[in-house]
Formats: C-alpha cells, structure tokens, sequence
C-alpha cells in the first residue's frame, strides 16, 4: 500500500495506491471516499479519501506518507462507513537495503544484468539492472514492487525484454541524494551501512556522497 498527499496539487484528498492502474476500471464513489477497481477481477487498485487531512494530522504533509496504527484505523473507519470491505494495515517503507548474490548476464541484451537480490533473511527479488558498476557481493538500495520514489514514480512487478524484475535497484540519483553523479550507476553502500532488510535510511545517506563514502568511478 502507498499512500500520499499533496494539498496544494490535489487538494484535501489522501490517495491509497495498491495496485498499478487496470486496463479498465471501475470508480464508486459514496460519500468521501472513492474506491478504484479492476473491472475484471473486481479487486480493489486505491482509494482516494476526501476531506480527511485534519483528521489524520497530514495537512501540510506532501509526497509519500506512511501512517500510523492510529491513522490507519481512521482510514479504514472512513472506507467502512462508505460500504466498503477492504482494510488497510500499516505499510512500511519498501525502500530497503539488499544484496547481491548472483548475477548473470540477460539473453536478450549486451548490457542488462539479471541478479538475485537478497532483501530480507527470507527473500531475494530477480531484478534486472542495467547499472555499469552491477556486479555480486555489493550492498544497494532495492526499490521492491510497491515503492514510491521521490520523484513520485511507482515501482511495481514488470519485466524487461522478456526477463521478470521484481522492483528496482536504485541510483543516487534516484534517491535524489546529494551530490549523486549525474550517470547512471547503482549506490553501492558502505559495508557498515545498515542490515539486510532495513528502510534504507535517507538522513544517514544523505552525506554517502559528499564524505566521499560511495565510489563514482566505474
């Protein structure tokens, strides 16, 4: 689940994202909540939720937020008394420190790498990258399926000249960090930076570049 808000552009409306947009849909509206569906499966894709910045404490509050048990519980007492089923849980940041285990080269492609990459003790993604500087043993940043990243772009299942990706392996740059080269290239973190699994920390990264912690040259 990603949620966000953005007064000013949208107005008092928080967004609820849960799946990537269907072909067709279907919108019901009832009250102040809207619910988006797949008009095949019928499965639930979002909710935009009207009028409820005050109530969660969010005005002001702009991108990616990530509510808590409390905020969540008024977000579901808002979609029940619309008539809705659906229950959101808290969602934590996808956004989280991996590894690289394996990596070989795409069938389909003199530059595109497939790679298992550990996220968690019990999960690796395949992720196809095209990074110059991809290779085994590094510690990155992985996007997985359901990320928001800053620049607002959604991050879901998909594949890349045939090959299944499972998120993104991401830049610098792509975290918009300080002083990331303008080229592409994975961030290569620091051995010591963080454990497998952990929501990749965006203040302690913020200086990776400018202390000349992360390599550039490749």
């Amino acid at each position: 689940m990603i949620t966000s808000y953005n007064q000013k552009s949208c107005g008092d409306i928080l967004v609820v994202t849960l799946a990537p947009n269907a072909e067709k849909q279907i919108v019901t509206t009832v009250g102040n909540v809207t619910r988006i569906s797949n008009s095949e499966t019928g499965q639930a894709t979002g909710f935009n939720i009207a009028n409820v910045g005050a109530e969660l404490g969010i005005i002001g509050e702009n991108g990616q937020i990530f509510l808590n048990e409390e905020q969540i519980n008024i977000l579901n007492a808002n979609i029940k008394s619309a008539g809705f089923d659906e229950i959101m849980k808290v969602s934590p940041s996808k956004l989280v420190i991996g590894f690289v285990e394996n990596l070989s080269n795409h069938p389909d492609s003199d530059h595109l790498h497939i790679t298992q990459t550990k996220v968690s003790d019990q999960k690796s993604l395949q992720i196809v990258s095209g990074s110059p500087n991809m290779k085994t043993g590094i510690k990155v940043v992985v996007a997985q399926p359901g990320t928001m990243m800053p620049s607002g772009a959604l991050i879901w299942d998909g594949a890349l000249r045939g090959v299944p990706s499972s998120g993104m392996i991401v830049s610098g740059r792509e975290l918009h960090l300080p002083g990331a080269p303008e080229k592409p290239g994975a961030l290569v973190l620091p051995n010591d930076f963080g454990e497998i699994g952990d929501v990749f920390d965006f203040e302690k990264g913020a200086t990776l570049y400018t202390d000349g912690l992360v390599d550039t040259n490749y």
